[in-house]
């Protein structure tokens, strides 16, 4: 017993060494770094096996909320559309997938309310059971957007005061702290994943992370929360992932695709994913 206590905290300390590790290295990387809009950066870095022992592709848009800069949903109630389609459509600086949708009947799986209209209701788990990806919430009011948590009621997303809500999850980052995740596969394997974070009222960053190629792993849920925490957020969940992560910015080459969707299972940006629903920045 003793020897299998000193074992488990050797793997905990190696755990820890690791984290800090990474966190040196995505602290003192040098981005691309691009302003395509006031108040609106885009950073893109490839990581070549210095983080989480991987390759990783990951685009940053930091969005500094002013008074003429707003973020809003695009929704398709039955139709699916490519992401970049959806902010050619909306006239978006910048658009990313959102939520999860009915791939084959389309429209969201979960909750959705657009300037005030139902779009979609939530399709809950057998015996009412309220998934993870139910348990946050992006709300937007006046083109502000904050990241709200489940209270446990059952009739949550209905009481929060915004014209826009868009259910997703799991949250990863709250106040500033980490949430917990089990250890499903969809936590612990790695896959594309997109994710929105608030740093303050104002701030606001859209992170896409590529994967599903040998340019690059992807990342469990665990290693998504630890760099929403090193970019110093205070709230962060996760979007859909996989073959739907997309990231869209207008007048960029490659259809406004800066990312490398896996959809063609090619490393190009030809590889889209047609979705139900995005969140955009105009």
């Amino acid at each position: 017993m003793k020897y299998l206590f000193l074992t488990f905290i050797l793997f905990i300390f190696a755990l820890s060494s690791f984290s800090q590790q990474d966190s040196i290295v995505f602290s003192n990387t040098k981005w691309q770094t691009q302003t395509i809009a006031p108040g609106i950066v885009w950073k893109h870095h490839h990581f070549i096996k210095d983080l989480f022992n991987s390759n990783q592709n990951i685009n940053i848009v930091e969005i500094k909320l002013k008074k003429k800069r707003a973020i809003a949903l695009a929704c398709e109630a039955k139709t699916l559309k490519p992401t970049s389609e959806f902010g050619k459509q909306t006239g978006a600086i910048v658009a990313i997938n959102g939520n999860f949708f009915d791939i084959k009947n389309g429209g969201s799986v979960y909750y959705i309310k657009q300037n005030d209209s139902v779009i979609s209701n939530n399709r809950l788990w057998p015996n009412n059971i309220r998934a993870r990806h139910q348990q946050a919430a992006l709300v937007i009011k006046k083109g502000k957007l904050r990241i709200a948590k489940w209270d446990s009621s059952a009739n949550w997303e209905l009481t929060l005061n915004a014209a826009n809500v868009m259910n997703t999850g799991p949250l990863l980052l709250w106040q500033g702290n980490r949430q917990p995740l089990d250890t499903g596969e969809f936590n612990h394997a790695r896959h594309p994943r997109t994710a929105i974070a608030c740093l303050g009222k104002k701030r606001v960053l859209f992170i896409t992370v590529d994967g599903r190629n040998e340019q690059a792993a992807g990342m469990s849920l665990y290693e998504l929360a630890s760099i929403i925490k090193w970019l110093k957020a205070h709230d962060g969940v996760n979007m859909d992932g996989g073959g739907s992560t997309t990231m869209y910015i207008n007048n960029q080459p490659d259809n406004g695709v800066v990312n490398y969707p896996t959809d063609n299972k090619k490393w190009d940006h030809g590889g889209e994913r047609k979705v139900a629903n995005v969140v955009i920045v105009k």
